[in-house]
């Protein structure tokens, strides 16, 4: 049995195994709070903490606000549930990716500016983050 407590504890933050090896990046959009890993065109969210009954389409606007302020790009698809979200990511010369701080940082967001986009549900456009240590 405790071999069994062990390996349910220890799926709960693994990454995908396209997405093995990257350090992820822990922030907080509204109520949820993501590890966010960043690969090429490609980004995975996994959602960390409790929540009551979530549903995808409240959790997958909140996904795509975490992925799109880590990576600098824009969401052009996401897929998963209301615990892992894997999206394809549209970049362009000019996007930047939030500069992480070195260590093991989680960022709170506040999010100042948001409007509905593309059936995700909100997009945000303005957003401020604050890093504290975990």
């Amino acid at each position: 049995m405790p071999c069994l407590v062990f390996l349910v504890s220890a799926a709960c933050d693994t990454p995908h195994p396209r997405f093995a090896g990257v350090d992820p990046v822990r922030i907080t959009m509204g109520q949820s709070t993501f590890d966010v890993r960043v690969k090429g065109g490609e980004a995975e969210a996994i959602r960390l903490n409790a929540e009551w009954a979530p549903r995808p389409e409240a959790v997958a606007p909140r996904a795509v606000a975490a992925i799109e302020r880590v990576s600098g790009c824009t969401v052009r698809r996401l897929d998963g549930d209301q615990a892992q979200f894997f999206a394809r990511l549209k970049c362009s010369k000019d996007d930047r990716p939030m500069a992480v701080m070195p260590g093991r940082i989680e960022y709170e967001c506040d999010i100042a500016d948001a409007y509905v986009n593309r059936g995700l549900g909100e997009a945000v456009t303005e957003m401020t983050c604050t890093p504290r240590r975990y």
